[in-house]
């Protein structure tokens, strides 16, 4: 009997493995053939660097599901879920075979629907595909629940049934109810209100967070009653969790950032959870600045402001204002394209000092120039001759910043804005000139920005990041330590013409070295500045292109730049330290070289060693003068007795026409002593001789077509180079026997040729139209 009774087990088990070894087949066959695909389409949520929400933005199928990941799912969260809906959910593969049966088995008893059976997973499997619920479909159901048991954790078929469980309307998941209902990230929940979104799945309907507040509340404290009895909470929490009081409604999905959230799901369009760079409360003392700003500028008919605040050493965006207030535009003052001003001239001045053609102290001629029929003027319409750089810079001018441009030429200048992420430069590099330096051509407030961070990082570049986890891995030169740190002091002197009159005797005037720049027809005022900690870009104006009289950088944009260190409370800190790379010398203040014997004021200057200019002062020259000075002498017509050596100022030649042309009177050496008229004479025949145009002739030049006139001179074999100067502005230095044209305006054009010796000749020549 034992033996028989042995043979019936043995024989069973082996029908059991062999039965269940046929149903795995069957099922792996059936999962091969009929997988069980899907997507979830899940809301885009923008958060903060500490995981604040920004805003968020409807799934493709119009609801609010936001994705819980599993790090934001709290160990009382999962608890409290599985407790209410799955106690065995870690145990089973999917089906509960138990909870089955004793479904059947209540059902077959009543003859009706009392209870289920379905697991947290096979709740998921229904919710990934709905279906109406008769028994086939259940069967369905419990297929693709052991399907995704297959191919999922426990923990990620949990996240699942977190982002799909519905909560009314279009409102799905926790995450999405947490945010909606309480303003908060579902870690951050308390015990009361987790047992609140745990009820409200079953019953959506019936349990209407916001409409019937006590009702809710009334059914969550029966289930944290029975939490309590199953131990799930201890008895502190239950009882805190009973005191808590319910009241909820649902809020408006946050928008604190827009422009900044709609870029970055622009941007990161497969991400669900986006969490930025930006810091909330930065932005929000940002945001508020900028719009309280913008009221007062609307009696100037000034509408528009936006505002960028990086972090220089993470080149993390903490702050994004696109414009002061979404509601009335939604264009983003960031990313549109307009002229840059002046903004862009100290990365101009030190390329130059990193190619050893100037220094901080280098002196610069501000005087009118034609270049080739570009001839700007400078902001307030004065010209101020010989200036250092340094001065330059400070006063904003324009011509000694075209005249470097020129020097270091256009081509080369457009490489180093490229390397500096001017990406918006690519279509238009073919069409810039000389005017690109005074803003003749388009970029953005995020792409300047970026180029002052640069200056902040000593000419280090690397690309703005824009992630809470982005880092700057690798950083590009743009521009020597040396030449950075020489312009930033310069960008930091108090007394300047670009300060506003608001902050003149100002004591909260923030330490930062800083920018300002007008584009042209007064429609973009730029200020941009930075110290230590922060680079921060300021714009202001219409979106609309509306130019007004009033906008200027140092006027309407400073003042907003100043308000915005200050209440970031960094003030008072310091800018970037000098770099043991920098280096001083002392050099003559009337040249910015080296200085010379004769040279009497010195001045410190930061310089390059081996590159930076290293030639002599030669400001001034020696001469023979009569005893009383009256007269020079040559070496060939010296007298025996009755002369001195004296230092002359040396005058440039193109500085000598301007003065002389402005009538402003200069120290000019003594004329030659009578005994030295041969050496006149013969002086007069070594003059440059204009043979195009002709002296005294009339020009007639077509109605509808601009005309060149050719410029030639013959010179004596020494002469390096001339100088042309139309109606007394200079329009260019050139080599003797280059072929120069320029366009005549209508009228007397006065033409005037210098050559390299200080030897000049001037003639006239009448322009009419055909």
């Amino acid at each position: 009997m034992f033996l028989l009774r042995r043979i019936f087990w043995k024989k069973l088990l082996i029908k059991s493995f062999w039965t269940l070894l046929a149903c795995f087949v069957l099922f792996l066959i059936l999962d091969f053939i009929f997988p069980f695909r899907f997507h979830i389409r899940y809301s885009q949520v923008v958060l903060d660097e500490e995981n604040r929400v920004l805003g968020a933005f409807l799934s493709t199928d119009e609801k609010w599901r936001m994705k819980t990941e599993l790090s934001e799912i709290s160990e009382e969260l999962q608890k409290a879920f599985i407790a209410k809906e799955d106690k065995y959910f870690f145990y089973h593969f999917g089906v509960n075979p138990l909870a089955v049966a004793r479904a059947i088995f209540n059902n077959l008893l009543s003859q009706k629907r009392t209870s289920g059976a379905s697991t947290i997973t096979m709740q998921v499997a229904r919710l990934l595909e709905p279906k109406p619920r008769t028994y086939w479909n259940k069967l369905v159901e419990m297929i693709r629940a052991m399907q995704l048991e297959w191919h999922y954790s426990k923990k990620e078929i949990l996240q699942m049934y977190l982002n799909l469980v519905p909560y009314g309307g279009n409102i799905e998941g926790v995450k999405s109810a947490s945010v909606i209902y309480f303003q908060k990230l579902p870690q951050n929940l308390s015990i009361a209100e987790i047992t609140t979104l745990v009820i409200i799945p079953n019953r959506p309907n019936s349990l209407s967070l916001g409409k019937d507040n006590l009702y809710v509340q009334k059914e969550r404290n029966k289930w944290l009653l029975n939490f309590a009895k199953q131990s799930i909470f201890s008895k502190k929490e239950i009882s805190n969790a009973l005191q808590e009081p319910l009241n909820v409604q649902r809020h408006e999905v946050p928008r604190l950032a827009p422009h900044w959230c709609i870029r970055l799901v622009q941007k990161y369009p497969k991400n669900e959870n986006i969490q930025t760079a930006l810091h909330l409360p930065v932005q929000m003392k940002v945001q508020a600045l900028a719009e309280n700003y913008a009221k007062k500028l609307r009696l100037l008919q000034i509408e528009n402001v936006a505002v960028l605040v990086v972090e220089n050493k993470t080149r993390k965006i903490r702050a994004y204002v696109g414009s002061q207030n979404f509601a009335e535009s939604q264009v983003d003052g960031i990313t549109a394209i307009r002229s840059p001003g002046s903004t862009l001239k100290p990365l101009v001045y030190a390329i130059a000092m990193d190619l050893g053609k100037l220094t901080p102290k280098t002196t610069i001629l501000d005087i009118p120039t034609d270049w080739d029929g570009y001839a700007p003027d400078n902001f307030d319409n004065k010209f101020r001759g010989k200036i250092s750089v340094e001065t330059a810079l400070s006063l904003s001018l324009n011509i000694p910043a075209v005249a470097t441009l020129q020097e270091i030429s256009i081509e080369h200048f457009v490489k180093k804005l490229k390397q500096a992420g001017f990406k918006t430069l690519e279509k238009q590099e073919k069409k810039v000139g000389l005017s690109m330096i005074l803003g003749g051509f388009g970029t953005n407030l995020e792409e300047l920005t970026n180029l002052y961070v640069t200056f902040a990082n000593y000419g280090q570049y690397a690309p703005l990041n824009f992630l809470a986890t982005d880092s700057t891995i690798r950083t590009d030169t743009i521009i020597s330590v040396a030449s950075t740190y020489s312009f930033t002091q310069v960008l930091t002197l108090a007394q300047r013409p670009d300060l506003p009159r608001s902050y003149q005797n100002a004591k909260n005037k923030p330490i930062i070295a800083w920018k300002t720049g007008t584009s042209y027809g007064k429609r973009d005022a730029w200020s941009i500045g930075y110290n230590q900690k922060y680079t921060i870009g300021v714009w202001v104006g219409n979106f609309s292109g509306k130019g007004v009289p009033e906008l200027s950088g140092s006027e309407i944009a400073t003042p907003l730049l100043f308000e915005i260190f200050n209440a970031l409370d960094n003030a008072t800190t310091p800018l970037p330290l000098a770099p043991k790379e920098i280096t001083f010398r002392l050099v003559c203040s009337e040249s910015g070289l080296p200085p010379n014997t004769f040279c009497k004021n010195q001045v410190i200057d930061y310089y390059i060693p081996l590159i930076s200019p290293s030639q002599v002062c030669q400001h001034e020259k020696e001469l023979y003068v009569s005893a009383d000075e009256k007269f020079q002498y040559l070496p060939d017509c010296l007298p025996e007795t009755g002369y001195k050596k004296k230092f002359y100022p040396v005058i440039p030649t193109a500085l000598q026409v301007y003065y002389e042309a402005q009538k402003i009177p200069y120290f000019q050496t003594p004329p030659l002593h009578p005994n030295c008229e041969q050496y006149l004479q013969a002086n007069e025949k070594l003059k440059p001789q204009i043979i195009s145009p002709l002296a005294d002739k009339t020009y007639f030049i077509p109605s509808n077509e601009p005309t060149e006139l050719l410029l030639k001179t013959y010179t004596q074999n020494d002469v390096q180079k001339v100088y042309w100067y139309i109606n007394d502005r200079l329009l260019q230095e050139a080599p003797v026997k280059e072929n120069i044209f320029f366009k005549p305006k209508l009228g007397k054009n006065t033409i005037t040729c210098v050559d390299d010796k200080g030897r000049s000749q001037k003639i006239s020549i009448q322009v009419e139209r055909e």
